[in-house]
């Protein structure tokens, strides 16, 4: 899956300060020693391992913002699919650029690759049941914009991207409420009507107090397989339903075949494991 790529605006800031944050106060004081300054080179970004790949806009920003003459040929656009030894993209031009760019440009790619790997691997495991993949606010400060486009290259959904684009009522906004009809009623009070209200409910009887009232969508959480499946049948189309918690590649299967329509998941963009890719010089 190919998903559509990130405005320029949006990246650009990300990158500039990940290299700012390497060149320090000096620059790359190994590289401008070493290498001459008319020095050429050319390099391919190679896959170590299978997985998908996602996050080569910003790996290309880490060389042309340093140096404008170098020049990057992608081969696997990101979303495809990856087995050890593929070229993911040719670059070319002065090898000082290279060189001082090489690091910030694998820690984007090889991060959110593997944002997109994890996620492919539970969109596969979840298959053939209906229910999609979404990760949710758990993200790295500063990473949230392009950690979910990541999730999206490996065939997943996003659930809310802030606080301020849908009302996701959870068990401490109930307890300070006094009730869940109270926390809806005041969330009713205050949104507007464009704004989605999701529940979240970790029992049978408060999905039924929830169902009475009307929302949205349905948060099920820490439900075994069994139980999201009586909760599935009783919403019976009437809100979206979600589930979240102890989902991992063993898991989501089961938790997919109960008929939910979403699986969220925390650990796609708090703790993926990196993607390993390297940067093979070229004769």
């Amino acid at each position: 899956m190919h998903a559509i790529p990130l405005p320029r605006v949006m990246l650009e800031p990300l990158v500039r300060a990940a290299l700012l944050e390497d060149l320090g106060r000096a620059g790359d004081i190994t590289t401008d020693a070493i290498v001459p300054p008319g020095a050429k080179l050319t390099a391919a970004l190679v896959a170590r391992q299978p997985g998908v790949v996602a996050g080569l806009d910003l790996a290309s920003l880490a060389f042309t913002l340093l140096d404008p003459a170098i020049s990057i040929a992608i081969e696997r656009p990101d979303g495809s699919a990856l087995a050890p030894g593929d070229v993911i993209a040719t670059i070319s031009g002065p090898a000082r650029g290279v060189l001082t760019g090489e690091r910030t440009a694998l820690n984007f790619l090889g991060h959110l690759s593997g944002v997109a790997s994890g996620t492919a691997a539970l969109v596969a495991a979840a298959r053939p049941h209906r229910a999609q993949i979404v990760c949710t606010r758990k993200t790295m400060p500063g990473l949230r914009a392009v950690q979910k486009y990541a999730v999206r290259a490996g065939g997943g959904a996003n659930h809310r991207f802030g606080l301020d684009d849908a009302v996701l009522i959870k068990d401490n906004h109930v307890a300070i409420a006094g009730g869940v009809r109270q926390a809806i009623a005041r969330v009713r009070a205050h949104a507007g009507h464009m704004v989605k209200l999701e529940v979240e409910v970790d029992t049978l009887d408060q999905l039924d107090e929830v169902l009475m009232i009307g929302v949205d969508a349905i948060l099920l959480d820490n439900m075994g397989p069994d139980m999201l499946a009586e909760a599935v049948r009783r919403v019976a189309g009437r809100a979206v339903t979600e589930a979240s918690g102890r989902i991992s590649p063993a898991t989501v299967a089961a938790i997919a075949a109960s008929n939910v329509d979403l699986i969220s998941v925390g650990w796609l963009t708090h703790s993926a494991a990196v993607l390993d890719i390297g940067l093979d010089f070229r004769a």
